[in-house]
């Protein structure tokens, strides 16, 4: 079993939600915005000739080549996100799923163990072993790797 680099799960959770967010946005519903949405042409310009206001097949085909990528990058980033939001229901004591939270929230080492009222070493020996629990843990494991879990 590869082992997981949960440091950086943790580091990187917040900026996946708001690239998820924003991947959503592009994918599933934000247009595109127009160039010259409500500019009238008038005199000259307005008799001339207009290109195609479509797209060319060249643009569509780079565009659903970048659609596809952040589709992927979207589902992969969804998977990640639900592991990580899942795995403080593997953790066994309730410490640990606390500081597990504090971490996802983007809080400190000091902040954290102000927040608990402990030392900060005594947080890095808490830090420690969520690593060594998620990283032995099976289920975590293949929800973060997309595998199929059987119940």
């Amino acid at each position: 079993m590869k082992l997981i680099d949960i440091n950086e799960l943790i580091r990187d959770y917040r900026m996946m939600k708001r690239e998820i967010e924003r991947l959503q946005k592009i994918l599933f519903g934000q247009a595109i915005p127009m160039r010259s949405w409500g500019v009238a042409q008038y005199g000259i310009e307005a008799t001339l000739p207009k290109g195609s206001s479509g797209k060319s097949q060249e643009e569509l085909r780079d565009m659903d080549i970048r659609e596809q990528k952040n589709l992927k990058r979207l589902e992969e980033y969804q998977r990640k996100v639900f592991a990580i939001e899942s795995a403080g229901d593997f953790l066994n004591r309730e410490i640990l799923k606390i500081v597990y939270d504090c971490l996802l929230s983007g809080m400190t080492r000091q902040e954290i163990a102000d927040h608990l009222d402990i030392s900060r070493n005594f947080v890095d020996n808490l830090r420690q072993e969520i690593k060594a629990q998620l990283n032995t843990n099976v289920t975590f494991s293949k929800i973060l790797h997309g595998e199929k879990i059987v119940v």
